[in-house]
């Protein structure tokens, strides 16, 4: 088994990092330890990179706004999102479609960017993300258009996600109901879906193997490293547990405490 400074040499080396956001880089808006070296150490090293989230609440922009609140300065180039996800693929399934959506700002202008209208009467997709203003009506409008022949689309597959106050739902848990009722199964874009990783492999220019994964989830962020054939990075700082990594039938490559310890801090067994 090798040591944390064993490890911590190995990924020195490599050429890029995808690292997951939630429970990796922050809870909510409280930065997590270490993180400010992490990032100083992948900007001094000419290290490509790319923080690759999840959630669908908030554009490139954003996120970059909200780093450098936090203290950090990240250019809106360094994230991809998994509305920008979303919104690639259909542009790809449907040119000039309409969509009705249930989500937050960061999607609804990734849509509308991929040249998507809004539609609340009969829309190609009904696509659903993270979304603190859910309301029943939504959810009983969403299953009328699903019903009626609408596709649907959930940004991601997470059930939970980390925030400042514990574990709170996220995507495919708010997108259950219309499952329920419709009978019918979303199309989930984000992580562990093959085609985001893709993504962000061909926006880092690199191949698979100069690159690792950073995350914090072993159903997402580890899960998509394995099926894209890259070194996982699995860090205990947000949802999984090192008692339940036992439950899944895969491993990552790395356990790690935190991000710290990727460039060597914390070293000590």
């Amino acid at each position: 088994m090798k040591t944390k400074a064993e490890i911590a040499e190995l990924l020195k080396n490599k050429k890029a990092f995808i690292s997951d956001m939630d429970g990796v880089i922050y809870h909510g808006n409280k930065l997590l330890p270490h993180v400010h070296e992490f990032v100083e150490w992948l900007q001094n090293n000419d290290k490509k990179f790319l923080f690759l989230t999840n959630s669908s609440e908030r554009s490139p922009r954003e996120l970059s706004q909200k780093l450098e609140r936090m203290g950090l300065d990240v250019s809106e180039e360094n994230f991809y999102t998994s509305a920008l996800a979303t919104a690639s693929f259909l542009a790809s399934q449907c040119p000039g479609g309409s969509v009705y959506v249930i989500g937050e700002p960061g999607l609804v202008n990734a849509l509308y960017e991929a040249g998507f209208s809004m539609n609340d009467y009969n829309p190609d997709y009904v696509v659903f993300g993270e979304t603190r203003s859910l309301s029943y009506e939504k959810i009983e409008h969403a299953t009328r258009l699903v019903m009626n022949g609408a596709k649907l689309i959930g940004t991601n597959t997470d059930l939970t996600a980390p925030s400042e106050r514990g574990i709170i739902p996220a995507c495919r848990a708010l997108i259950a109901p219309i499952e329920l009722a419709t009978g019918k199964t979303a199309y989930y874009i984000g992580k562990p879906n093959p085609l985001i990783m893709r993504h962000a492999l061909k926006k880092l220019d690199v191949h698979r193997v100069d690159a690792a994964i950073v995350g914090d989830r072993m159903d997402t962020d580890i899960i998509a490293g394995i099926e894209s054939e890259m070194d996982t990075v699995l860090v205990l700082t947000g949802v999984t547990t090192r008692e339940t990594i036992r439950l899944f039938p895969y491993r990552p490559t790395y356990v790690l405490d935190g991000v710290g310890d990727i460039i060597g801090l914390n070293t000590e067994e």
